[in-house]
């Protein structure tokens, strides 16, 4: 029997299902470019490996904001 392989290529679906997301939210984020996408005609599709990349780079980015914010001293 054949071992089930999470897809490389993900729908708007996929990729709401994998982020918790709506649809309609990938949607928009895949127009506006905020999330690494692709049309194949009128359809958005998403490159897994792109997809966590993607993931990678949103909490690397929040967690320097955070050392930042928590290293910044109050002014007296």
């Amino acid at each position: 029997m054949k071992e089930k392989k999470s897809k490389e290529i993900m729908t708007a679906k996929d990729v709401a299902d994998y982020l918790g997301l709506h649809p309609l939210t990938v949607h928009r984020y895949a127009r506006q470019g905020k999330i690494p996408a692709f049309k194949i005609g009128t359809d958005w599709r998403f490159h897994r490996k792109y997809i966590e990349r993607w993931i990678k780079e949103k909490l690397t980015c929040q967690a320097r904001a955070q050392v930042v914010l928590n290293t910044e001293k109050p002014q007296s």
